[in-house]
């Protein structure tokens, strides 16, 4: 699609777009605002502010008390207490960095295998490229314990931990727990050959080429660890390579317990059971979240490249089991052989305008999840770029739902306190016109556009080409279930505000692995 310019408003909801239900808008409703080449309001919609907290790349939550800490890659952190406005704690390389700067006490022994771009041979000539940390509180240990990497080339990597008995003091590296990227003549760095034998490393890992068989295996990035319902904890981490494997983490000490070799079911005995992902197809930022309400695990991820116009987006997966089968809404999964990964996964968000942005969403990503101790909401975190060509990124917190079917659904618009009503909505409230978009399934970086659809008291659903589906509202409840040009949604109706805190009724549904968004003023 074309990119958004200032005259995409005035397309959208020009003279010649008939609603459904007969009306038309009148050019002279129009109310044209331009910034940075951008109508920012129109029909007297007031538009929100983009940016203006703290820049955490790949955001990784936890929850403490009232607080709500994210931590990020390139050594930075941040801290809020309403999840919409997050000040820095630590945002830079270096031992004065008060959060990691703990990592720089021993001889740089968390960077001797990948910290120098140049070489993964160790050394300690600096380079250090740290990403994607995630900060657990171990309840044996009585420590947060944070996962995270090192990366020197684009598998050369490791994963380490580091501890801490504070949420937001100076974290000490603890030792080095999984290495990818290495060949015959790196491996001698690796801890490799402590779990499996010469033969078995250079047969597996390692190819004809001398080359390390990234097609199979992990890239050693992106860690993330969770606690399953019967206390066991679990870290699930890779990005590209091989996809995204599972190991289990010994609690009392915080190590990864390396399990037996069973080809059959896709478990290494050095790297761990591979559930998702593999061939070096997009797919990274792994994040596992147990949500006792609905009995199921969500697998989180993103496909694409990173960058503003690289398509990257949330997906998301579910299982029964910590440790899979992880499944999308057809009963597949993404692997070497199946084909094109974009059509497996629920894909949550991509890149999307709606009213009261001032730019579009670029690039949402990288995310992390979390059920409140507090109210029990569940909320997903993510860092956006934006459509203004460049690379600036922001964290930002959606709520999710779960619906009839236990599928989460990820709210249009960043948490502002709301709250879906227990005993549903009053008919008046739900009927009505909507900008409506659907994520689709695509990896591109083009931008999904509102439409205007109206949902009528018959239960219908019209757009400007008249009848395209039909609606019903589950009784007494906010669930709500709406068919489209066939295809069946499921999803909540929330009231809340919008990024110009414009008071709106929203509905989330998703359906065949697609999301839809629809916004009512």
């Amino acid at each position: 699609m074309k990119r958004l310019t200032k005259i995409f408003f005035g397309v959208l909801l020009s003279a010649s777009m008939l609603m459904a239900s007969g009306c038309q808008k009148d050019v002279e409703d129009v109310e044209e605002v331009v910034n940075s080449d951008f109508i920012v309001s129109y029909d007297g919609i007031k538009v929100g502010s983009v940016g203006s907290t703290a820049s955490v790349h790949d955001p990784s939550i936890i929850q403490v008390g009232d607080k709500y800490y994210i931590f990020g890659s390139h050594m930075t952190a941040a801290v809020s207490d309403n999840l919409r406005n997050f000040v820095y704690l630590a945002s830079n390389y270096g031992a004065n960095n008060p959060i990691y700067g703990g990592l720089y006490d021993s001889n740089l022994p968390v960077f001797k295998y990948s910290g120098s771009r140049d070489s993964i041979i160790p050394t300690d000539d600096g380079g250090v490229h740290v990403w994607a940390p995630d900060v657990i509180y171990n309840e044996k240990m009585g420590k947060y314990v944070m996962y995270c990497c090192t990366t020197s080339t684009w598998n050369a990597s490791n994963l380490y931990y580091a501890t801490c008995d504070t949420i937001d003091g100076k974290y000490e590296w603890q030792g080095a727990l999984i290495y990818s990227g290495f060949t015959s003549s790196t491996l001698q760095y690796t801890d490799v050959l402590d779990y499996v034998d010469e033969e078995y490393a250079l047969d597996t890992y390692v190819t004809a080429g001398d080359s390390y068989n990234y097609k199979d295996y992990p890239n050693a990035i992106d860690p993330s660890v969770f606690y399953d319902a019967d206390g066991r904890m679990w870290m699930v981490y890779g990005s590209w390579s091989g996809g995204i494997y599972l190991l289990e983490i010994d609690e009392s000490t915080g190590k990864v317990i390396h399990p037996k070799a069973d080809p059959d079911n896709n478990v290494d005995p050095y790297f761990g059971k591979r559930l998702i992902g593999g061939g070096h197809t997009s797919i990274e930022g792994p994040y596992i979240l147990y949500d006792e309400a609905s009995g199921y695990y969500y697998l989180f991820v993103s496909y694409g490249s990173l960058t503003s116009n690289g398509g990257y987006q949330i997906r998301v997966f579910r299982s029964d089991k910590p440790d899979g089968d992880y499944v999308d809404m057809n009963g597949k999964s993404p692997s070497r052989s199946n084909g094109n990964h974009a059509y497996f996964g629920l894909k949550l968000s991509g890149n999307y305008m709606l009213p009261s942005l001032r730019r579009a969403y670029m690039a949402t990503g990288h995310n992390s999840a979390f059920i409140d101790e507090n109210d029990g909401k569940g909320y997903i975190v993510y860092h956006t770029r934006f459509d203004d060509g460049g690379e600036m990124h922001s964290p930002r917190v959606h709520q999710f739902f779960v619906n009839e079917e236990g599928w989460p659904c990820m709210s249009p618009y960043q948490t502002n306190g709301e709250t879906v009503s227990e005993t549903g909505y009053d008919m008046e409230k739900v009927i009505g016109e909507y900008y409506m978009i659907n994520q689709g399934m695509d990896i591109s970086s083009d931008i999904a556009e509102p439409v205007m659809i109206e949902l009528t008291n018959a239960g219908n659903v019209y757009d400007k080409t008249g009848k395209i589906g039909t609606y019903k509202v589950t009784k007494n409840t906010a669930y709500i279930h709406i068919t489209i040009n066939e295809v069946e949604y499921s999803g909540v109706l929330c009231e809340m505000a919008d990024e110009g805190t414009n008071p709106v009724m929203t509905f989330t549904a998703v359906g065949d692995n697609m999301s839809i968004w629809g916004v009512k003023y």
